[in-house]
């Protein structure tokens, strides 16, 4: 049986280097950030995509984009809309469809897929293309040609084939990128009461 804490410690110790922040991974973060700010700026919005933990993460994203940085976001998880959509015209287009109806020209796509061969997700992208989105971002990992990674504008990679240490990656991106856009780490949660007597 494996030891726990060699385990752990080889295991974290694969975060610092895929974490490390290289010249071209800050690069392209910064590129994100002023994609996500110049789509705000003209009434545009971001809309996040992703499936399982992925979906999870683009929630995370999206409802701290709009609270916290003041950037009008959306994804698309939503019960109703996911079974009614998979169940009308089939689970590998029902992200396609959400993208034809609520998308408008000069919107971003921020796509979260962890093997970059979610067919939903890249229908998405195709689909965000059509209706003339300003961008398209992804974020995957696994093979470094996969699908989803050629079809971005700028695209952001992990180079790793362990799902966890993937979409922790890409979750610690997303966030980063919430706080650059505020232009601080710390905040309140809600300034509102953090101003108040209550």
């Amino acid at each position: 049986m494996q030891n726990d804490s060699k385990f752990l410690k080889d295991y974290l110790e694969t975060f610092n280097r895929l974490a490390t922040p290289t010249d071209e991974l800050i690069s392209r973060l910064s590129l994100v950030k002023d994609r996500i700010v110049q789509t705000g700026a003209r009434h545009g919005k971001t809309i996040v995509v992703g499936n399982g933990g992925s979906a999870a993460i683009a929630s995370h994203f999206s409802v701290d984009l709009t609270k916290n940085a003041g950037v009008r976001s959306i994804n698309f998880n939503e019960s109703s809309l996911i079974t009614c959509f998979a169940n009308d015209y089939g689970y590998e287009r029902w992200m396609e469809k959400a993208v034809e109806f609520y998308g408008n020209e000069g919107d971003l796509l921020i796509a979260i897929s962890s093997s970059g061969c979610s067919k939903n997700i890249l229908l998405a992208c195709q689909a965000a293309r059509v209706k003339k989105f300003s961008s398209v971002v992804t974020f995957s990992g696994f093979a470094p040609d996969n699908p989803l990674r050629k079809l971005g504008d700028i695209n952001l990679w992990v180079d790793s084939r362990a799902y966890n240490r993937v979409e922790t990656l890409h979750q610690l991106w997303l966030l980063a990128l919430v706080d650059l856009i505020i232009g601080k780490a710390e905040y309140s949660a809600n300034p509102e009461l953090e101003n108040s007597n209550v």
